[in-house]
């Protein structure tokens, strides 16, 4: 079209529909990995908060990912599955959604049913089946610090409200340097025996549900020193989720003592989502 003789009005207002139309095809034209990327939810443990994912949000984040660490409330795993459930509906998009230690429990109940779930990621954790319990699947291999007399390892303490038999659950320090955080120098490890959060005792007996793993692609970081969910057991569960394993050389706690590691998996794993 030649424009040299209309009028200046209208070359300007053809100029400027170019211009959008031209934008609108390069969107369109984009790649697929130009997607965005799946918003990480990281779920922390019993005698935890998010603060012990710091680590892996920093390396996360620095990848570009969007990173939410909402509180476990450790009171129930009903109760908990029902609270990570209702938080993880607030997210719009793709979720990969990662669970440490107890937290993989919580994960692996709260994601069933979430089609924005599009993978899971088990860090030192328990991957239960329907029916399972924490305690079962403690007892499942052996060798836990924690598969011994309740009193030689935990600590007890009432809680108002708390349902008749019911109190917190606090890890004797001892246990937490010796036996949760061994791959730690002594004083981290002990600053985390002082700032635990504790677990409501009932949540440790309560059984799982339908596991969001049957339907969900799963990842499994596994500790080859763990001494509360020793390997054997991380490996059955890994193996009957079906979920793709990588051993590091690591206590119970291996996103704080080895969180470039363990963020690269849960990358690789969002990485995979965007991909499909």
């Amino acid at each position: 079209m030649r424009t040299r003789h209309l009028p200046a009005a209208v070359r300007q207002v053809l100029v400027a529909v170019t211009l959008v139309l031209a934008a609108a095809l390069g969107a369109g034209a984009a790649p697929a990995h130009a997607a965005a990327k799946p918003t990480v939810v990281l779920v922390h443990g019993a005698w935890a908060d998010a603060s012990s994912w710091t680590g892996v949000i920093e390396r996360l984040q620095r990848a570009g990912y969007r990173v939410v660490a909402p509180p476990n409330p450790l009171r129930g795993l009903a109760s908990d599955v029902a609270y990570l459930n209702a938080f993880l509906g607030t997210i719009p998009g793709p979720v990969v959604v990662a669970g440490h230690s107890y937290g993989g429990a919580v994960v692996t109940g709260a994601a069933t049913g979430n089609p924005n779930v599009e993978a899971l990621v088990y860090v030192n954790a328990f991957i239960p089946d329907a029916g399972d319990t924490i305690r079962t699947l403690v007892a499942s291999a052996p060798g836990s610090a924690l598969a011994v007399e309740p009193a030689t390892v935990f600590d007890f303490a009432p809680f108002p409200g708390a349902p008749e038999g019911v109190v917190d659950v606090y890890l004797k320090p001892r246990v937490v340097i010796r036996s949760v955080a061994q791959d730690l120098p002594r004083r981290a490890a002990a600053a985390l025996a002082a700032t635990q959060r504790p677990i409501a005792l009932n949540a440790l007996a309560e059984p799982s549900g339908p596991p969001a793993w049957e339907s969900v692609p799963a990842y499994a970081i596994v500790g080859t020193a763990d001494r509360v969910i020793p390997l054997a057991g991380q490996l059955a569960m890994a193996r009957r989720a079906g979920a793709r394993i990588t051993r590091l050389d690591a206590s119970h706690v291996s996103l704080i003592s080895r969180p470039g590691a363990v963020s690269r998996v849960i990358a690789r794993a969002a990485r995979r989502t965007a991909e499909r």
